[in-house]
């Protein structure tokens, strides 16, 4: 028989050892899909947690969510590289979620959702099993590089001529170090860095300083820094876990650009997580920036699934104008054609 449950407050979840086991870093081997990165959210974010847990037996399935109202929304921010169902590969469980939270929520809005592991369609089919309306559209933009195996230098001959004859001139120019371990001057000179790059303010400079310092203490942090004559003149953040490189946070002073720090430390950093670390995959995140395609190699697409309950009057307005947008569409679509 599955049991569904319901956990507003995280510390309290700790008294779980099924739940907690399963959203440890023993188990969940991406920072966006563990308790400590939800916790964090919901301390230094002000998000407010509902994690809604499905489980049968030994097998468990979690939906990490956010909201106090009758619409809900994925636990996640713009830190949050992607989000998906913490479940196992039976459907069950996830149709029993959506079941029951169709008691607690008159509507559900889910974004970041990849579909390389199928979470996209695995939530959209259990959502429209037990009723509810689903609407699914591409929502951002995910950019990687798979290493397939290769050194460095022979990741970098396939890289655009610009860039390459970019690192070949800058790069005696900076002096670049990348440590593994969380360090207070590096962070203060990343700090004062950012606030002088392109980069709009800071979301909340406690959450990431906090994740920095864990990522350290387990020997997953890449921090890396660029000088110039001497001078911090870019920093960035990445974490290496499970044979990925997540590249969380970069920034260069806009007074130095003329030296391009911010590539030649992105090449540095590159080299290492390559050569020393040896990861298959490199993530860049979200968002569709065109320097990334300099140096990712595919583009996966990032989907957001909005669900409502059909009888909900309050749902009414939103569906009555997409059905209105259809129509529109449709009598468009014909007029073309004719």
């Amino acid at each position: 028989m599955v049991q569904v449950d319901y956990h507003r407050d995280l510390k309290q979840v700790q008294s779980d050892g099924q739940l907690t086991a399963w959203l440890s870093e023993s188990n969940q081997r991406a920072p966006f899909d563990r308790l400590a990165w939800f916790a964090g959210l919901a301390e230094h974010c002000g998000l407010t947690p509902l994690i809604a847990v499905a489980r049968e037996g030994g097998d468990l399935a979690a939906l990490p969510l956010q909201g106090d109202g009758d619409h809900l929304h994925a636990l996640s921010n713009w830190y949050t590289f992607r989000y998906r169902p913490l479940a196992s590969h039976s459907d069950a469980l996830l149709g029993a979620l959506a079941q029951d939270l169709a008691g607690k929520a008159r509507r559900v809005t889910l974004s970041g959702l990849p579909e390389e592991d199928r979470s996209a369609s695995r939530l959209e089919k259990a959502f429209r099993k037990t009723g509810w309306l689903v609407r699914r559209e591409p929502c951002d933009s995910n950019h990687v590089l798979p290493v397939d195996g290769r050194s460095y230098e022979q990741y970098l001959v396939s890289r655009p001529g610009k860039l390459r004859t970019t690192l070949k001139r800058k790069s005696g120019k900076v002096e670049t170090r990348v440590l593994d371990r969380f360090d207070a001057d590096v962070w203060r000179a990343y700090e004062s860095i950012y606030a002088e790059s392109w980069k709009p303010e800071e979301g909340s400079p406690a959450f990431l300083r906090a994740f920095a310092e864990a990522e350290g203490k387990a020997g997953r942090l890449r921090l890396g820094i660029a000088l110039a004559e001497g001078a911090p003149v870019a920093a960035q953040m990445w974490t290496v876990e499970g044979g990925t490189a997540w590249i969380h946070k970069l920034a260069h002073r806009e007074a130095a650009r003329p030296l391009s720090p911010g590539s030649v430390l992105s090449a540095a950093l590159l080299r290492h997580v390559i050569d020393v670390d040896q990861v298959d995959l490199v993530d860049f995140g979200t968002g569709d920036d065109p320097y990334k395609r300099d140096w990712m190699e595919i583009v996966r697409p990032r989907y957001k699934l909005d669900m409502f309950r059909p009888w909900s009057l309050k749902n009414w307005p939103i569906l009555g104008r997409d059905l209105l947008r259809s129509g529109a569409q449709y009598l468009a679509a014909t007029a073309k054609r004719g």
